[in-house]
């Protein structure tokens, strides 16, 4: 729009320019305004303005097994600072207040705190699935600040494309802890980063044994985990047939578990739970099992970690249980809000604290990973780097589209209870394969039944 200044229209001059110097320069051979004294020059006409500002409500979060200390600690102080007129509204899962009964009496979260076993049941089936590809696109957002491992499993898990969650830090690498006062009894070097199986399976035999009336175990292991993430990726229920996938990698990884425990004096415990427990008790010297900040150990446990070990001829990756999600779910009338809260958790800040705090990145930032666990009262003095030596293993292949598919949840049960078996000498490693594809076969019935 042009404008065109006579003498006397300096007060329109003054409304439009909003520039000092130029009106001190007009000002000088114009006469003032309306015949009264000329007012200053506005100081604040082209600066930038306060935002407007945003009417108050209540945004309600919900994540099942994250205590509301650990939100507060992670992330309340931050989003009450960036976003003033949100009042947060955490829950988690309690008695009368899981998602399912949630969502049954209307009371809906704006985001939930999804993963990959629960995503289909506790997530899509719930008619929650709100896919957050227009967000990202929206605003920008760079998706290759997160390591793809990590993004790629839950596309994968949908199978339509849809991007219905951003991964919120912890993961769960798979470690083998030590303990280093056994190792100092025996007279035995510790592990180190890098090992095979073979190596392990060496040194399990050296410190198993009986002194005392004590009887000290070589090894053992969080079995679900190392079954469930295994570091060929291989998952349990085929993608392309109604079976078990790649029996010959499932025989393989069975084989080298069930050897350990065929060591004698190092027998399974009765039930999984209770194996994944014993290396508390500080009579076993090494466990394969997850780094994580649930996994606390006895203050008197003189412990330390390395890498985990390597299948012979397998590839140099480190098995590990992926992240959850941050997911909006399709009944929130503040989405972009909500995207926006998203993108505050997972920011570097945030990242950063949360690493020095001992908790894995998410992010391929390099600063972030040399980190963890510097600002821990424990994980500043244990061997950190375990954690980072080899690449996280990248998803297992999921169902192809046409296929009935198993929740992984049912699946990983299934596979823990027939090792189980194995370990217990009550079944061999081949009939429990072929047992293990019976069970999965029944529950592809279930499913189809349900259709």
């Amino acid at each position: 729009m042009a404008y065109n200044f006579q003498k006397g229209d300096l007060c329109a001059m003054k409304k439009i320019v909003g520039s000092a110097a130029l009106f001190m320069l007009v000002a000088a051979g114009l006469s003032g305004c309306g015949g009264g004294t000329a007012k200053e020059p506005d100081t604040k006409a082209g600066q930038p303005q306060p935002e407007a500002k945003k009417d108050p409500y209540t945004m309600t979060l919900y994540a099942a097994g994250v205590s509301a200390a650990e939100f507060d600690t992670r992330f309340r102080k931050k989003l009450e600072t960036k976003f003033p007129h949100i009042t947060f509204n955490y829950k988690t899962n309690q008695v009368g207040a899981t998602i399912t009964e949630l969502v049954a009496q209307g009371d809906i979260p704006d985001l939930i705190r999804t993963d990959i076993p629960t995503l289909k049941t506790l997530y899509m089936d719930l008619g929650l699935a709100y896919d957050l590809r227009d967000q990202i696109k929206k605003n920008k957002y760079d998706m290759t600040r997160f390591n793809q491992v990590f993004t790629q499993e839950i596309v994968d898990v949908v199978r339509t494309g849809e991007v219905m969650g951003l991964p919120v830090p912890p993961y769960f690498p798979q470690v083998l802890y030590y303990n280093k006062d056994l190792f100092d009894k025996f007279g035995q070097p510790y592990p180190k980063d890098g090992m095979t199986w073979d190596e392990v399976y060496d040194v399990a035999k050296k410190m198993t044994r009986v002194e005392g009336g004590q009887t000290y175990r070589g090894f053992s292991a969080n079995t679900m985990a190392w079954l469930r993430d295994n570091q060929f990726s291989n998952p349990i229920l085929d993608p392309k047939t109604d079976g078990v996938s790649d029996t010959e990698k499932w025989r393989q990884v069975f084989t080298i578990l069930k050897r350990m425990y065929d060591i004698p004096n190092n027998g399974i415990s009765k039930t999984a739970a209770e194996e994944t427990g014993i290396f508390a008790k500080g009579n076993v010297a090494m466990q394969l099992n997850q780094h994580s900040i649930y996994l606390i150990f006895p203050p008197e446990l003189n412990w330390d970690m390395v890498a985990t070990p390597l299948i012979p001829g397998g590839p140099k990756l480190m098995g590990q249980r992926g992240p959850a999600y941050w997911s909006i779910t399709q009944q929130s009338k503040h989405k972009d809000d909500a995207f926006q809260v998203i993108m505050e958790m997972l920011g570097d800040d945030v990242a950063m604290e949360d690493s020095r705090s001992g908790i894995p990145t998410v992010l391929n930032n390099k600063d972030v990973q040399a980190a963890l666990g510097k600002g821990h009262a424990v994980y500043s003095k244990k061997n950190m780097n375990a954690v980072n030596f080899y690449p996280p293993a990248p998803p297992t292949p999921k169902r192809q589209n046409g296929l009935i598919d198993v929740a992984a949840g049912t699946q990983q049960n299934l596979m823990s209870a027939t090792f189980q078996k194995v370990g217990l000498n009550e079944m061999d490693v081949n009939t429990a394969l072929r047992d293990l594809e019976e069970q999965l076969k029944k529950e592809i019935e279930k499913e189809k039944s349900k259709k």
